[in-house]
């Protein structure tokens, strides 16, 4: 009977909890719909009771739904945590769209261009830079 219980309550599971954990900060965010995060092998979309998984996640947008409404943030990577009850990601930065300064960015992305072009510059470091500042932007913008 126990377990005819748990079961439905299981069934009737909507929505999880999402925790964005940085080495600085830990925000947590209940009641959410749907996640959908930059995976290194293309967008995936998270819902309750999605199945366990561990994702790499590479720079770019994660849209969190929560009361039918999006909330954008700016990641430059990390893991995401999947469980069926909740989801975690484990993140090495984030930034809401309303907390993107938008000049720092535009500054970023002029030096990541200047330092392409610098032949004695470590490129790959340059336009891992240059993609982060367009991002930023990007979701700025939105």
């Amino acid at each position: 009977m126990k377990r005819l219980k748990k079961r439905k309550k299981w069934d009737k599971m909507k929505n999880f909890q999402l925790d964005i954990i940085t080495p600085t900060n830990i925000e947590s965010y209940n009641n959410i719909s749907y996640v959908r995060i930059p995976a290194l092998d293309g967008l995936t979309g998270i819902q309750a009771k999605h199945a366990t998984a561990i994702i790499g996640l590479g720079i770019g947008e994660i849209k969190v739904t929560k009361d039918n409404k999006e909330i954008l943030f700016s990641t430059s990577g990390g893991f995401a945590d999947i469980k069926p009850e909740g989801v975690q990601l484990l993140l090495e930065t984030f930034e809401s769209k309303e907390s993107i300064d938008k000049k720092r960015a535009e500054d970023a992305l002029k030096r990541a261009k200047e330092r392409i072009s610098d032949k004695t510059m470590d490129i790959e470091r340059a336009e891992n830079a240059l993609l982060k500042a367009k991002n930023r932007l990007r979701i700025f913008t939105k």
